[in-house]
C-alpha cells in the first residue's frame, strides 16, 4: 500500500541561527538522499497543511499558543530557552509540522495509505502543554494522538518514541489515558533527565546506558515494548522518529545504526498488522548528523513501505 510523505517549504524557513544543529539542512539532506536513491519516486508526496486551532488545544493551552504567536519576532530571533528560538517564520513552520501529523492520521484512517512519514520541523516531543523546550514548539505526535482519539473515535493508539532523548512533553500530554500506550527508548542519564521517575501505567519507558547499540536495544524492545504493544492491540501507531541515537551523531552517545531503525520500525509495524490495523504515522524528531540522518530515514521508510 502507498506510503505518504508530508512536507512543506515553510519548514525550511524556520531556523535558529547558523550555529544551531536543528537546521533547515536536515530536511534538505533527507530529500536529496531519497532522490538520489530513487526512494522518493515510490512515495506519494503531499504538502503539509496548517494545523487547526482546535487540534492544538487538545494538547496545548490557549495561553501558551497566544504567547507563542505574540513572541514571534518581525526580524532576528526570540529566545524561548537556551536552545529554542523563534524567527519570523517559526510559527508558520510549527503549524505545518503539527498539521502534517494530523493530515497523515486522516489519510491513513481514510484508507488512502497504510503509512505516512512527516518530514517536518520543528520537532515536537519535548514541547509541554504550556512550554516550549528542546528545539520543540508544538507537540506534533501528541496533537496527532488526540486527534485520532477525539475526532476518529479510536479506542487504542500506540505512540513509539525512539529518539535518543526522552519525550517528556508527549508523556505529560498523554499520561494516564489508557487509550494510549507510549513506548520509548532513550539514553539515560541525559537531557531532559526524565522518564525514569515513577510513571503512569500507560507508559513503557526503557532507559539505555551511553554507548548502547543494537545488541543492547533490540532485546530490551523485545522484552519491554512488544508484549505490552501486543496486549494493547493498537488501531493506529504513531512514531516519534528521532535518529540522533545513531553512532555517527555527536549530539548523544548511543551506537545505533540504520539497520536498528529499520528493525524497530518493522517490529512495531508487525504488531500493527497482528492487531488487524496496519496503520502507521511517523513524524521526524531528532537527528543532526546529516549523512546518518538521511540514511536512517531511508531505512525507516523502506520498513514502512
Amino acid at each position: 500500500m502507498t506510503t505518504l510523505y508530508f512536507t512543506h517549504a515553510d519548514c525550511l524557513r524556520h531556523e535558529m541561527g547558523q550555529w544551531h544543529p536543528e537546521s533547515p539542512e536536515r530536511l534538505s539532506a533527507i530529500q536529496d538522499y531519497l532522490l538520489a536513491t530513487g526512494l522518493f519516486d515510490v512515495l506519494q508526496v503531499r504538502d503539509a497543511p496548517l494545523a487547526e486551532r482546535d487540534d492544538l488545544l487538545r494538547v496545548h493551552s490557549e495561553a501558551y499558543l497566544a504567547e507563542l504567536e505574540r513572541l514571534v519576532p518581525s526580524d532576528g530571533y526570540q529566545e524561548l530557552d537556551a536552545d529554542t528560538f523563534l524567527n519570523p517564520y517559526s510559527w508558520q513552520a510549527a503549524l505545518r509540522a503539527a498539521g502534517a501529523a494530523v493530515a497523515a492520521v486522516d489519510a491513513v484512517m481514510a484508507g488512502e495509505a497504510g503509512s505516512a512519514f512527516c518530514a517536518v520541523r520543528p520537532p515536537g516531543h519535548h514541547a509541554e502543554p504550556g512550554k516550549a523546550m528542546g528545539f520543540c514548539l508544538l507537540n506534533n505526535v501528541a496533537v496527532a494522538a488526540r486527534h485520532a482519539l477525539e475526532v476518529h473515535g479510536l479506542e487504542r493508539v500506540a505512540v513509539i518514541d525512539f529518539d535518543v532523548h526522552h519525550g517528556n512533553g508527549t508523556q505529560h500530554a498523554l499520561a494516564g489515558d489508557d487509550r494510549v500506550l507510549m513506548c520509548s527508548i532513550f539514553q539515560h542519564p541525559f537531557y531532559p533527565f526524565s522518564g525514569t521517575e515513577e510513571t503512569p501505567g500507560n507508559m513503557v519507558n526503557v532507559p539505555v546506558a551511553a554507548y548502547g547499540g543494537g545488541a543492547e536495544v533490540r532485546p530490551l524492545i523485545e522484552a519491554e515494548w512488544l508484549p505490552r504493544l501486543r496486549e494493547h492491540r493498537p488501531e493506529l501507531v504513531l512514531i516519534s522518529a528521532g535518529f540522533d541515537g545513531h553512532r555517527d551523531d555527536d549530539m548523544a552517545q548511543l551506537a545505533l545504526v540504520e539497520a536498528d531503525y529499520a528493525w524497530m520500525t518493522q517490529a512495531v509495524r508487525e504488531v500493527a498488522q497482528e492487531a488487524g490495523h496496519d496503520r502507521v504515522v511517523s513524524s521526524l524528531e531528532g537527528g543532526y548528523d546529516l549523512p546518518s540522518l538521511a540514511r536512517s530515514v531511508a531505512a525507516h521508510l523502506r520498513a514502512l513501505i
